[in-house]
């Protein structure tokens, strides 16, 4: 019989261990130690007591009425004229590039330019040495002059034959006349080969055929150029004005054709962050193709680039003023948030609380979000801290943090906002006190904590006044030997 009922009592004993333990937690838990004030001082809410959610404590009572009040910041809701802008990307191109090339052989007898010279359009750049042309033209010019002679007396025979009449023979005359017409027309050809000639040489002196920056030169003084080579001179590229060439999406063509209509459409260049403006000017061209393989469609926008921050080949973002809303109801973009019905902001309400309100944002254009509806110019929204909000919360404003310092971090020099007094038990950032911790036994660092025993020498009962539950005094913490 014996060995029958032993496994019994093993587990009545075992049950009432867990049981045990179990119980021991719950009442951890459900009554832990809150008491601020002296050693053996009543607990809040008894006799002698501050009353829960009383002046100075948070409202209701219990654990979860801690962190009743959230610290946010607000902002207000405004209406205003809102530019419409079109982002894109694009490269920077030379209003103009030519490149300058010799069109006559001959020897570079000098050159008067200089590399990233501005120059304008007339400007001697070199000269190529003309004395074999200047000796050709002297060649024209004198097969001219006797041309001429021949010419002058074909013209005295056809005279003297003419005088004769009847006398002078038929065929003799017709010769007359078809000598001094082919003397004619060999002068008409003598004064075509001196302009040839003429205008080869003044190929000799090469001029710069626009305004604009001069590239690197490829060839140095001395040199033989002929009118064949291919690589020139030197390039010249203008660059006041300067041109913008851009890419922007298919869908907001008829929007930027509609721009065009009106007027002037404005377009900005930016750098590579998209912060600096680096020039604006107007757009000038939208092409007549849109490309099927990515669906964009081409711009090209002329800008006055003066002073020069803007160089042909650079990548810089493209900005366009597709309109101007007037009059828009805007907030902060960090107002908007997102959830599973959609988008919606949390308004700020007399009693100091919040309501949760949908919205329906328009756009948002530079930090700034445009709202059709849910929200009136003049309402004060929430602009930080809305992690933490629910519908009916209870808010605290507070300023935004100075530049350079993070939310969390206090200025130097500056005392915290409603500090505690010395000697006080600071609270943590929930805005609760830590609890009151016994000191562990200096002889034993690994042991647990254990509450020291009552200066009157009586032992505290285990949960009865005075006891753990309700002794809460800090105490001094010895200092811990150096190992």
């Amino acid at each position: 019989m014996g060995m029958r009922w032993k496994p019994v009592i093993t587990g009545l004993v075992l049950a009432g261990l867990v049981g045990g333990v179990g119980y021991a937690v719950r009442d951890k838990l459900v009554h832990p130690g809150t008491t601020t004030g002296a050693p053996g001082g009543p607990p809040p809410g008894g006799p002698g007591g501050p009353p829960p959610g009383g002046p100075g404590g948070p409202p209701g009572g219990g654990p979860g009425a801690r962190n009743s009040v959230v610290a946010v910041q607000a902002g207000t809701v405004a209406r205003e004229d809102v530019p419409i802008w079109f982002d894109g990307i694009g490269t920077v191109q030379a209003f103009n590039s030519v490149t300058v090339r010799a069109r006559v052989d001959g020897e570079l007898q000098r050159l008067d330019l200089r590399e990233g010279q501005i120059v304008k359009a007339g400007d001697v750049l070199a000269v190529i040495d003309s004395r074999p042309l200047q000796a050709q033209l002297a060649q024209a010019l004198a097969k001219k002059a006797q041309d001429e002679a021949l010419l002058a007396n074909a013209r005295r025979d056809l005279e003297r034959n003419l005088s004769l009449r009847e006398f002078a023979a038929k065929q003799t005359v017709d010769t007359q006349r078809a000598q001094v017409t082919q003397y004619e027309a060999q002068l008409r050809a003598d004064d075509a080969a001196i302009e040839a000639v003429q205008v080869q040489l003044n190929y000799t002196t090469i001029t710069a055929p626009i305004s604009g920056r001069i590239g690197l030169r490829s060839l140095d003084q001395g040199n033989m150029v002929r009118s064949s080579d291919q690589s020139g001179l030197v390039t010249i590229t203008q660059v006041q004005p300067i041109a913008v060439v851009f890419t922007l999406p298919e869908k907001l063509l008829p929007a930027i054709v509609d721009a065009q209509s009106r007027g002037d459409v404005t377009v900005q260049a930016l750098d590579r962050e998209g912060k600096a403006v680096l020039g604006t000017g107007t757009l000038a061209v939208i092409d007549n193709m849109i490309d099927t393989g990515t669906g964009t469609i081409r711009l090209k926008a002329t800008l006055p680039n003066d002073p020069q921050r803007l160089w042909p080949g650079g990548f810089v973002n493209v900005r366009l003023l597709a309109s101007v809303r007037r009059g828009a109801t805007t907030v902060p973009g960090t107002v908007v948030q997102r959830g599973p019905q959609g988008t919606f902001a949390y308004v700020l309400k007399d009693d100091q609380t919040v309501e949760q309100r949908p919205i329906k944002v328009a756009r948002l254009e530079e930090n700034k979000a445009i709202i059709d509806e849910g929200l009136t110019p003049g309402e004060r929204v929430v602009v930080d801290g809305q992690y933490r909000l629910q519908p009916g919360s209870r808010v605290r404003l507070v300023d935004p943090p100075p530049r350079g310092t993070s939310p969390t971090e206090t200025p130097t020099g500056s005392a915290a906002p409603n500090a505690a007094p010395a000697g006080a038990p600071t609270a943590n950032a929930n805005g609760e006190r830590p609890r009151d911790r016994a000191p562990r036994d200096p002889n034993n660092l690994d042991a647990p904590r254990r509450r020291p025993p009552p200066t009157d020498g009586a032992s505290p009962p285990e949960n009865g006044p005075g006891g753990p539950a309700s002794n809460s005094a800090a105490q001094p913490r010895p200092a811990r030997e150096p190992s």
